[in-house]
């Protein structure tokens, strides 16, 4: 296997309503089975999703919460606007989103923004991939699967990596389950999350600071599925041994 990944350079910094997609097109000549991966922040920034911290009025719990971190409560409000549960409270907030989505204080970023504005992740991060793509097949005749990324910390690791928070076009797991390993034992619990493994490697070529690069692709993996299953990443509530420990806390 011979894979060649590189960064979509020359990109403008996004603005509202900016044509995302057209830009990449210009600047990359797609093949089949290309990876694009593309950080969150650019997809928010196109969709016009910030907020004036300044226009935020918080709520008694916001407020509360606040105290408790020794944080702006209309940042904490944005946080609370944009999840379906609180899971930890302090010492910072650790929610889970509509989308089943667990991050620290919903996804919003306070950087790569300006001065005053919260950055609030996509509602339907997957639903944007597949339209990606699909533009990407109307326009350049290329099947690709399209991965879209957020950076999150890891319980148990210090550090932060990228994990894929919306994807089309692949499965996001290899289910090594009943295949052999190289003593010719079973393997019985192998799932490898090869859409997480693929979206850490992106955001290490993408950078976290000023010179940061957006959009990467990855070429020769050649995993692309004609499929919509990112769901599937998303451990079942009824399965999960920690998130049921986090709500009896």
């Amino acid at each position: 296997m011979k894979i060649e990944a590189f960064t979509v350079d020359d990109l403008p910094l996004i603005s509202e309503g900016d044509d995302l997609v057209g830009m990449i097109l210009d600047r990359v000549e797609f093949e089949d089975f290309d990876i694009l991966v593309i950080a969150s922040t650019v997809i928010s920034k196109t969709m016009g999703k910030v907020r004036e911290i300044a226009d935020i009025t918080p709520s008694a719990e916001a407020m509360r919460i606040a105290s408790k971190l020794d944080e702006d409560p209309r940042f904490v409000e944005a946080v609370l606007d944009e999840c379906e549960e609180v899971l930890i409270e302090a010492p910072f907030m650790l929610v889970r989103r509509e989308d089943g989505h667990i991050c620290v204080s919903s996804g919003i970023d306070r950087s790569n923004i300006e001065a005053g504005k919260l950055l609030i992740l996509p509602q339907d991060p997957s639903k944007t991939a597949a339209e990606i793509r699909s533009r990407i097949f109307d326009e350049a005749g290329r099947k690709v699967t399209v991965i879209i990324t957020d950076t999150n910390g890891r319980a148990f690791r210090v550090g932060q990596t990228g994990v894929a928070i919306g994807a089309s076009g692949m499965s996001p797991c290899k289910n090594w389950i009943g295949l052999s390993d190289l003593f010719g034992n079973v393997l019985t619990i192998t799932n490898e999350a090869i859409i997480d493994e693929i979206a850490g490697f992106a955001n290490l070529m993408m950078g976290e600071g000023g010179d940061g690069t957006p959009a990467v692709i990855i070429r020769g993996l050649e995993i692309f599925e004609d499929v919509e299953a990112f769901d599937e990443v998303i451990r079942d509530e009824s399965e999960d041994v920690i998130l049921d420990a986090l709500r009896r806390l």
